[in-house]
């Protein structure tokens, strides 16, 4: 497989229904360029440095996005709803379409 794709598994209900637990995502390693709205992305928590979170992005300001699970209860993910907007320099990857 090409180094610029990996396979991300999704832990939790935060995404759900778009996306079970353990359900596998086919993402392109993030190059920088410009992120779209409802794109789905990987990236490194900004305040846990050893988790990696898959959200959906909801709101675009220059390098500073707002992400947000799927699941409607609002409980269910934790998000910039808890620790706010993340740099754009947290991505790792983004959902990949064929």
């Amino acid at each position: 497989m090409d180094s610029r794709f990996m396979k991300v598994v999704v832990k939790g209900d935060s995404m759900w229904p778009t996306y079970n637990d353990g359900d596998i995502i086919e993402c392109t390693q993030y190059n920088g360029d410009e992120i779209e709205l409802s794109t789905v992305i990987v990236f490194n928590h900004p305040l846990k440095r050893d988790v990696v979170c898959v959200k959906r992005v909801v709101r675009i300001d220059g390098e500073r996005l707002f992400v947000q699970g799927d699941n409607p209860d609002p409980i269910a993910s934790e998000d910039s709803h808890n620790f706010g907007w993340i740099s754009t320099s947290n991505i790792l990857a983004i959902e990949r379409f064929d």
